[in-house]
């Protein structure tokens, strides 16, 4: 009888031990079996294994595989898609300074490297991916643009320079949009020669990015409006002189009529 009791809590053990390596559904197992399968993988299954969790959007756990693929094997081939993996892991995070991070050490570390265009792309994109709107701060677009220029004049005939030439253009066309917003809030506002400077740097820096009619608009009409006031100040301070001429005028008039004093 304890020999059948025996074999029975031993059937039952074999039989949960399979029901729960077999419930696709239980995290904590899966995960635990990963750890383990990571502990012993060759850098092909730890980079295998990246791919896989980046794919699955675990990228937190697609970092730590390609980390160790880097750190535990630098000279493999794979450490260097490994390099690359961990920021695009980042970078499709979210967490865009740990991106920009991982693919400006590529840049410094690989300079020959084939890849090096698609990493200096994404560093544009790690800033193109902050920018803000036209009436923030747009120094991420700025920093966006400049990454987007050094890939456009380094490889020109990359396919992410064409990728980047339109990802700049858009970059630039933000900018523009700014400073015409800020001149037409300084038109608004009488500033005239403030105005017509913004409007004139978009003229000079920004061109065929759909606003040139209407920054030509301002353009003239500032100019106008300044004309007009300067005319209308030189009208003003003429006709104070002439007031302050005729009270001089009247003062000296008086003074010559009133009779000397003790007379």
């Amino acid at each position: 009888m304890i020999k059948d009791l025996t074999i029975r809590r031993s059937c039952i053990i074999t039989f949960l031990l399979v029901f729960v390596m077999t419930m696709s559904g239980c995290g904590w197992w899966k995960d635990l079996w990963s750890r383990k399968q990571m502990a012993k993988g060759t850098p092909e299954a730890l980079y295998q294994s990246g791919v896989a969790a980046y794919q699955d959007g675990r990228y937190k756990r697609a970092v730590e595989y390609f980390i160790r693929v880097k750190e535990e094997n630098p000279l493999n081939p794979l450490a260097l898609q490994a390099e690359l993996g961990i920021g695009d892991a980042h970078f499709s995070d979210e967490e865009y300074a740990e991106a920009e991070l991982a693919y400006t050490d590529f840049v410094s570390l690989h300079p020959t490297n084939e890849n090096i265009p698609y990493a200096m792309y994404q560093l544009g994109m790690c800033h193109y991916k902050q920018t803000t709107s036209i009436d923030r701060d747009q120094t991420e677009t700025i920093k966006a643009a400049r990454e987007f220029e050094r890939l456009m004049a380094r490889y020109p005939s990359s396919k992410f320079a064409f990728l980047a030439e339109q990802k700049l253009r858009e970059c630039r066309k933000n900018l523009a949009e700014q400073e015409f917003y800020i001149g037409e809030f300084y038109f608004k506002q009488g500033k005239f020669q403030a105005a017509l400077k913004r409007f004139q740097t978009i003229a000079k820096n920004y061109p065929n990015l759909g606003l040139d009619y209407k920054v030509k608009a301002y353009i003239d009409e500032a100019q106008k409006r300044q004309v007009k006031e300067k005319e209308k100040k030189a009208q003003d301070e003429k006709k104070a002189q002439a007031a302050a001429a005729k009270v001089t005028s009247k003062k000296i008039e008086t003074g010559a009529t009133r009779p000397p004093q003790g007379q």
